[in-house]
This record gives C-alpha cells, structure tokens and sequence, in this order.
C-alpha cells in the first residue's frame, strides 16, 4: 500500500529537522556498538565485581564461553496492581535465557508511581518528573556495561516513557519491552464514573464510593480504561517493541508467561533473527508509526508531552504542528473509555492493537518499512499470539515454554462498535487536537467529547488551583454563576499548574464536578495549563497550555469575566479581549501563599531542580536538556 501524502510529508519533515541531532545519536550507537563485549573490554576487577553475585554455571557462561548477557530493568513493586506481576519475571528470564545459551542478571529497579493513588494530592506533584527519574535509573542500571540486550518490565503511565527514554540513551543494545497486561474487568468504567458524579453531588457517601472504586480496582494489572497507561502499550505495539500481541492479555493468563519467555527469546535472537538495536529501529517512521497508532485509537493526552522527549532521546524532533497534520489524516478506528463504553479487555477481544496497526498499515497510514525487535517486521504486529500446548516439545519446559507458541491472523472486527475498518471509521480524523490563539497552544482529546460541545463561548472563572474550583462547586458558586451567565455556562481556568510552577500534576479529580454541571444541561469547559489524566472525559478541556502562566504564559493575562472561545472545530483557543486592552495587560503572578507552599513536603523540595530546568509541555517537560 502507497504511504498517505501526509504521513510522508509529516514523515519528511521531521526527517529534515531532525538530520543533525538523529545523525549525531546514530554515530554514538554505532561507536558504543563497535566495541568488545563489557566482560572483554572491562578490567579483571571489574569483571569480578560485575559477575560476583551469579551462580558458578552462568559465571562460567558470561565468562568464559562469552555467552550473552541481558541487563533486566525492573519498575516492579508489590502496592501497584500493573506491576506487581513483575516481581517474578526475572525468574522467568533468567530460566529461558539458560534454555537458550545465555545469562540474564537484574541491572537495576527504577520507581514506579501510580497517579491513581495521588491523584489529587501534593504528591502528584512528583508524577511527571517522576519520569526522568525512572530514565536516570534505567541509565544506572545498565551504565555497568557489561550486557549484551535489556528487558524493559514496567507498564504504567511515567514508567514506560521514562524506560524508553533511558534505554535510548544506551541505544546500541537489543532492547524489548515486556508489560504484564491489564486486570480483568470489574466495575465498568461507565458505572464507576456514575458514582463518582453522585459522589461530586453530596447524593452518595465515602462507602458507597468506596465500594464502587473497590469493584473497578480489584486485582493485578493495569486499570482497565485506556488511559496512559495502556495507551503506552499500544504505542509500544506500534513501534515494535514488544513480543507481538502481548500488550493486553491478563496477568493470571497462561499465554502471560509464555509471551514473556518469549521476550528473552526475541531480545538473544533466538526467536528467528538477531534483534537489531533500539536506536536503529526507534527512527523518525518509528514515531510516526506511534503517533499515528495513538490518534487512530484516542488514546492519551499526556502522550504528547511522554513521545516529544521520547523522540529527543533518539536525535528526533517532533512538535504537535506533527500530531495535528496526522490528526486531520489518522480516521479513529477504536472507541474504548473514555471515548466509548469499552474497556480494554472488550478492545483485545474484538481485535486490539494488531487490528488497528493492520488497518492503519493497510491504508497507507503507517510505515511498514521499518526495524522491529522481531524477524517479520510490523507486519507481524497485526496477528495475534496463540498457544497450542499439545505441539510444545517433550522437555521444553510445560506450559511456560514458548515452543507452542504461534500467531493467527485477527479477521474481521468481532465487534464494530468497538473498533472499525479504516473504510468505515468512527471518526475520518484523530482523536486529538491541536489549539492555538492569544492564549497559547494546547490539545483537547476531541474523541470524548460529544460533537455538539466542541465549539464552547462563556466567560471565564480563574482560579490559582484544583481545591479552588473543587470549593467553588462544592459551595454552588460554579452552578450560580453557570446559571447567571448569559452563554449559558462556564469556561473555567486553572493556571500555575505547568511544568515549573509545580510539576504539571494531572487534574482529574476535576472531571466530575464539571461532569455534574454538564449533565445539569450548562455548557462547561477547562483551559489549564496542567495536565488531564489519559482518562480526560466527555467535558471539553484545553489542556498543556503552553506557554505556562508561571513562564509568563497569556493565561496569567486572563481575569475572571473575560470572554473564552475553545473551538475545536477551527482548532482555536482564544480570550475575545480587544487587542489593545489584551496586549496593555500586566501578568498576574503566582500568589504568595502558593510561592511559600510550592516545593514543600512530600519530598517536593528533591524536585526543585527538576521544577528551575523544566522544558514546556510542547518539548515534552524534559529536564534533562
């Protein structure tokens, strides 16, 4: 199939801006590549400390016989559902790298922070950071030097992005992700989020919500809406960093350990092929490939702060003029919650992520000519993996070997209102867009959002943080003036929540009361230069809004009363203030009591380098350039 104009004009673009930076990362992947292996080129000394710990057998192999050595990168941890699966992965590894010749040892932990448990706390304030934090430890981990490949083990939000990141930075190793899947389905999303709108109303008390977030949250895995976290698993598909199919089949499932064997496989190339480094194969298609695969399905927002440094960790620059060009062409071929009624479990049993990459590779819409961590290129990610016990070889292990281990083609669609031929979409354009006016550049998550509220002209209510708003609803002081206005709503502005004021923490717990005023029948929307959460729901939200306030971003310009468009049809973001009263107008500044509170407790005061160094949403909020 002939590549769509715009993917290989969006394609091209980012290969010419990037030329300089991608050829500079190359030549260090090459040079780091060319030379011997660690157990060779390193001092005896160093080899002994580095080998110390193993058993006399895989000393002698990694020694010795030269035998491939993989570094293992764990977020393991045993409070977070997704990852505490993990903790007996390397086990796993280490046997099926033995079965195969080599040796496997544990690099290195990095942290793992759930935003389902801070959310909405001063911890929070850690959560994207937390990110190059995890980077920094992946390049810990594997700055020993003496391995031959990596396995990445983690799954959620910060922690895939900030993995990639790292093994990035170590480019010349065969690299392969392994997730450990999402939990089985509870409580639907749809109910869940009920309770929670009567919760925001005073209608149901402390119990009853309890007991509703208990039923959705029930078990190891990932949450099972497609918010960031299982948008990374998608994205990892997409670029071929994954065993192909593993993203979302469950942790208690049989195929979950056969899928991770079969990682150790694919990584020694064992599975077929040698695997080819991460820097060759993350390039410039690579990221389109996932960005598409993002837009075609709606997946997270904060993707476009995670894959803009993501890119920059290869030598790519990308910025969202790209997302919004592969916006207008991507057609949204899936509708799972948020932006449907289906969760993820339903998106794997009607096809998931190897019918969208088929669909999206069929149409043109993504590279197909491209290095994946596995033999048969990404052609191979649009099958689905089956285990058949009965053909597994006598003595190979059981179950947990990977010799009966096979991929099918998907079909057709097993439920269309869950995901569709790129013939016959949801939606002809992505599930994303791109903002911009005198108040800034931002993205809106438009496939959540019914049609009819993509266009909203009300007058602003400013306010310096979420437990303002939260106050101001809770007293009825959102409602009265939602009633009082004359455009029949609200637009409400939370400003200082960017990257340097305190670390762009996700806003989520705002979607239900503002949820609450919607379903009241009033016309709401948030502009914020923080963060949603990938779960950003069905009330409009102008989101990243860059530059911050605390840059001395227009929105420290905005007082309460001014008139806001948000109009996502023309890809507008405007405050209808004359020019001349607009541009005579001083920036507010941060409010004294949260200047002395920012940065204080929760070990925030660790992060303020991390909050002085801090890049703009739009340059993914690196800290490390």
């Amino acid at each position: 199939m002939k590549l769509h104009p715009e993917v290989a004009a969006v394609t091209d673009r980012i290969r010419q801006r990037s030329a300089k930076p991608r050829d500079a990362y190359l030549a260090r992947v090459a040079e780091a590549g060319s030379r011997d292996r660690g157990a060779d080129r390193l001092g005896c000394a160093n080899v002994a400390h580095a080998f110390a710990g193993l058993p006399a057998s895989d000393k002698f192999k990694v020694v010795v016989e030269r035998a491939p050595n993989i570094g293992i990168v764990n977020a393991y941890n045993d409070m977070l559902s997704a990852h505490t699966p993990l903790g007996s992965y390397p086990d796993l590894i280490k046997d099926e790298a033995r079965r195969n010749g080599a040796t496997a040892q544990v690099a290195g932990g990095v942290p793992a922070m759930c935003d389902g448990v801070t959310q909405g706390t001063a911890a929070m304030e850690l959560s994207l950071f937390s990110r190059d934090v995890i980077a920094m430890g992946t390049a810990v981990a594997l700055s020993h030097d003496v391995f031959d490949a990596a396995l990445m083990l983690g799954v959620c939000d910060k922690i895939v992005p900030g993995l990639l990141i790292g093994a990035l930075h170590f480019g010349h190793l065969p690299t392969v992700f392994v997730p450990a899947g999402p939990m089985t389905s509870g409580l639907s999303n749809t109910e869940k989020s009920k309770v929670r709108e009567l919760a925001a109303q005073g209608l149901v008390g402390r119990q009853a919500l309890l007991e509703s977030e208990l039923q959705a949250y029930h078990a190891p895995g990932t949450c099972t809406f497609y918010g960031t976290a299982n948008s990374n698993q998608m994205l990892l598909e997409a670029m071929g960093l994954h065993v192909p199919g593993t993203a979302f089949v469950n942790p208690g499932a049989a195929m979950r350990e056969v899928l991770t064997r079969e990682a150790a496989r694919t990584v020694l190339g064992s599975a077929g092929a040698k695997c080819p480094p991460i820097g060759q194969v993350v390039d410039e298609r690579a990221i389109v490939n996932a960005m598409a695969a993002l837009l075609a399905t709606g997946g997270s927002t904060n993707h476009l702060i995670h894959w803009v440094a993501v890119a920059r960790s290869a030598g790519i620059v990308i910025d969202w003029d790209d997302f919004a060009q592969l916006s207008a062409a991507v057609p949204l071929l899936a509708r799972i919650y948020p932006n449907g009624s289906a969760d993820v479990n339903q998106f794997q049993a009607a096809g998931g992520p190897g019918y969208v990459i088929r669909e999206l590779l069929d149409a043109g819409l993504m590279h197909e000519d491209v290095l994946t961590v596995r033999p048969g290129g990404l052609r191979e990610y649009t099958r689905e993996p089956v285990f058949e016990a009965a053909a597994v070889r006598e003595g190979s292990g059981g179950a947990g070997a990977s010799g009966g281990l096979r991929w099918r083609d998907i079909g057709a669609s097993r439920d269309d209102t869950i995901v569709r031929p790129a013939s016959s979409p949801f939606s002809a354009t992505g599930g994303l867009k791109l903002l911009s006016g005198n108040l800034g550049r931002s993205v809106i998550k438009v496939s959540a959002v019914p049609p009819e509220l993509h266009v909203i002209e009300a007058p602003a209510r400013v306010f310096d943080g979420q437990e303002q708003l939260l106050k101001a609803f809770s007293s009825g002081e959102l409602e009265s003036a939602c009633r009082q206005s004359g455009a029949g709503g609200l637009i409400c502005v939370v400003r200082w929540q960017g990257p340097q004021a305190n670390g762009m923490p996700e806003l989520h717990k705002l979607t239900p009361p503002l949820a609450v005023l919607q379903g009241q029948g009033y016309r709401v929307a948030l502009v914020t230069d923080g963060r949603m959460s990938g779960a950003s729901g069905k009330v409009p939200a102008a989101i990243h809004v860059s530059p911050e306030a605390a840059a001395g971003g227009p929105l420290a310009r905005l007082r309460d009363g001014d008139v806001v468009r948000l109009d996502a049809q023309a890809g507008t973001l405007q405050a209808l203030v004359p020019e001349s009263e607009w541009s005579a107008r001083e920036n507010a500044v941060l409010p004294l009591s949260q200047q002395a509170s920012n940065g204080l407790g929760m070990g925030r005061e660790l992060f303020s380098v991390f909050r002085r160094n801090a890049l703009a949403a739009e340059e993914g909020g690196c800290t490390w350039l």
